[in-house]
């Protein structure tokens, strides 16, 4: 195994989370440098050439020098979070066959040429390549003095046959070669990634047993063989392949199965494994911890229908990797699926809430992609052991519960309390149902009237959404309304709503009733620029022409992304659709985006409607805006008329159409078919 320091493409690359300190990175690297040369240096001095020349198998010693070369050049890949990869050679069997084989001198010429040969051709700087240089002749060395000391011979003597009595021997000088080579690399990487020696060593340690197992055995059946001759080592090839094959595609299962192919951080099942392994840690050291921290995109969803899936895995890998940069020192990434993460921190309940906040923070900055500068943020959830559960599967549950609550109540970051439980609890289940209800007709739609004040015939309707839940019965709009909202359901309550209304006004239409159809947008749909193109199938599905229906939004939702808002409102009214600001009066827009977005009509809220009879400012503020939608040629409806004075008043302002109890309460279908119908029979409906 190799190093690579400051990693240029196409070179193993290790994730580097701070700026390690120049001087003990320099002191370490110059401290093996100078140790292994000093060590190469003793053996070219004190090796017997003279008997070594003369007793040397020569055609075995060069094929395993050629395979140690080749092994070196085409090392076994092993996939790291993040998508880096770091490199195990396959020199290593064929340098520990030469010790036994060729002897200590040899064996540690050979691994330095491979190892010189691998440098010169990625073009690695001379410092890089005096460390792999001094780290694999320390490490060739210890295999030798280990197997010379274990069969009795000298070190650097005249090489002898090797029996099968000496085979044990040889692997235990491999397990040496191989320890002191994985110590002294994951010392500089320790000093890299600023982590301890013991952290970088136990998250190897599955990699370095699995493949270096195998390495092991082809080495030793190489030095045995040996002595056959050449063609023997030959026929050894091969199995040799096959070995490199069988262990690198090992490697890669063992990684596919632990780890998310789009990021290449760890799946859900790694993370069950790292907080089994913090919880088994806080538990040694009787320490709080570990720490939960779970984040969940906001409006990812709205991304990739927008600009398609290939857009948005472009965006979740860099999130990937900018979670990673922000996560403390001995946390772990996850990607759960979907645009969920989870990182398990080895900390308290203050590490954790700092860790959730820096996470956080590492996404405020906008994101470029293909020209494009999004701001991608998230919302997040902690829980702590032992706190909030002492085993995997309740602090799965209760951070879950701590992200819902964040979202839900806006809060970026919720710390998890048992308080949640029974409030959040009831709304989760609230929220599967809701999902249900969309699905098995428990939603029902509702029409409220909309008169014309001047005549009192029937213009238009507002479609409004009704649930009978069958054990809690009817649920409050704003209860079911806003849980839609905070968790994106509301996408599919409200194409439940259009199709169904849609379906009903061409109902209408086939009876020769030409009315309006409001229905509602939220201020997440009306960001959506998917929207208009699913509008217009709906339409020409129910063949419905566009200037029937009427989309309401509010001020609120416009501004909340101006500039798609305007995208989208643009490419509605390009259809035919009206748009009408609903409870105009209410939100903080100046006048000047009435102008902009070239809106079709105004609905004054019902909280000035209500008042004009007794509230001055009320009553100035709706002459106003009456008067201000016929200057600009707006349609006005007036919301909240819950008497007849208040309608005669609306009526002597000039304004034409309203809605309220006093007109009509949001009643089934049949109900307006039956005043449409009513109204036909009194030669009262409008052509």
């Amino acid at each position: 195994m190799e190093v690579v320091l400051d990693p240029q493409p196409g070179e193993q690359q290790t994730t580097v989370r701070r700026r390690p300190s120049a001087s003990r990175l320099d002191a370490y690297v110059a401290g093996v440098s100078t140790l292994g040369v000093i060590a190469l240096a003793a053996i070219l001095a004190l090796t017997d050439w003279s008997g070594l020349l003369h007793d040397i198998p020569l055609w075995p010693t060069l094929i395993l020098a050629a395979a140690a070369i080749f092994g070196e050049l085409r090392p076994i890949v092993l996939p790291r979070a993040g998508g880096a990869t770091r490199s195990l050679s396959t020199s290593a069997p064929f340098v520990l066959a030469l010790v036994g084989v060729a002897g200590l001198t040899v064996a540690v010429l050979v691994q330095v040429a491979a190892s010189l040969t691998d440098d010169l051709l990625q073009r690695r700087a001379l410092k890089k390549s005096l460390f792999n240089t001094a780290q694999y002749t320390l490490s060739v060395a210890s295999a030798g003095l280990v197997y010379a000391l274990l069969t009795n011979s000298a070190p650097l003597s005249a090489p002898m046959a090797v029996e099968p009595r000496d085979i044990g021997a040889l692997m235990v000088g491999g397990l040496v070669m191989f320890g002191v080579n994985w110590v002294l690399v994951a010392g500089i990487v320790s000093r890299l990634t600023e982590q301890r020696l013991f952290t970088v060593l136990r998250s190897d340690s599955r990699d370095f047993f699995v493949t270096n197992l195998v390495l092991l055995s082809i080495g030793g059946i190489a030095a045995l063989i040996a002595a056959e001759g050449a063609w023997a080592l030959i026929l050894l090839a091969a199995p040799a392949i096959a070995a490199h094959l069988f262990t690198q595609s090992a490697a890669r299962h063992a990684y596919d199965a632990t780890h998310d192919q789009l990021t290449g951080l760890g799946n859900r099942s790694q993370l069950h494994y790292e907080i089994v392994r913090g919880l088994a840690n806080a538990q040694r050291t009787k320490s709080d911890g570990p720490g939960l921290v779970l984040l969940d995109l906001d409006h990812f969803k709205d991304i990739n229908d927008t600009l398609g899936h290939p857009f948005g895995d472009l965006i979740l890998r860099k999130v990937a990797e900018e979670l990673t940069a922000a996560a403390p020192d001995n946390a772990t990434v996850h990607r759960l699926g979907g645009d969920e993460f989870a990182v398990v921190v080895m900390g308290d309940m203050l590490d954790s809430a700092t860790a959730a906040r820096n996470l956080l923070g590492a996404l405020e900055t906008p994101v470029h992609i293909e020209g494009l500068e999004l701001l991608v943020r998230a919302s997040a959830g902690v829980a702590v052991a032992p706190h909030h559960g002492t085993d995997s599967d309740t602090l799965m549950k209760n951070v879950d519960i701590a992200l819902y609550h964040a979202k839900l109540e806006r809060d970026r970051i919720s710390m998890y309390s048992s308080e949640f439980d029974i409030n959040t609890l009831e709304r989760l289940q609230l929220l599967a149902d809701l999902r249900t209800a969309i699905h098995s007709n428990e939603l029902h739609v509702v029409y409220q009237p909309q008169l014309d004040l001047s005549d009192g015939s029937l213009v238009g309707v507002e479609a409004l959404v009704r649930w009978s839940h069958p054990r809690r019965g009817e649920v409050t709009a704003e209860d079911f309304i806003a849980l839609a909202e905070s968790s994106g359901l509301v996408v599919q309550l409200t194409a439940y709503v259009m199709n169904q209304a849609l379906a009903q006004l061409a109902d209408w239409r086939a009876q020769g009733y030409e009315l309006r159809m409001a229905v509602n947008l939220s201020a997440r749909l009306l960001s959506d620029l998917a929207l208009p193109e699913q509008v217009r199938h709906a339409l020409l599905r129910h063949e419905v022409p566009a200037s029937s229906l009427v989309l309401e939004v509010t001020e609120t939702g416009i501004l909340a992304d101006a500039v798609r808002a305007d995208t989208v409102v643009h490419a509605l009214r390009a259809l035919g659709v009206a748009i009408a600001i609903d409870d105009y009066g209410t939100g903080n827009a100046s006048l000047n985006y009435l102008k902009r977005l070239e809106i079709d009509e105004l609905k004054i809220d019902r909280s000035f409607v209500s008042n004009i009879g007794t509230e001055s400012h009320d009553l100035i503020i709706v002459r106003s805006t009456i008067s201000l939608a016929r200057a600009l040629g707006l349609r006005v409806v007036a919301e909240g008329i819950e008497d007849e004075a208040t309608a005669a008043s609306l009526r002597a302002l000039g304004c034409p159409i309203g809605q309220g109890f006093h007109l009509g309460i949001p009643v089934p279908a049949a109900e307006i078919t039956e005043l449409l119908a009513g109204a036909r029979r009194a030669g009262a409906q409008p052509s």
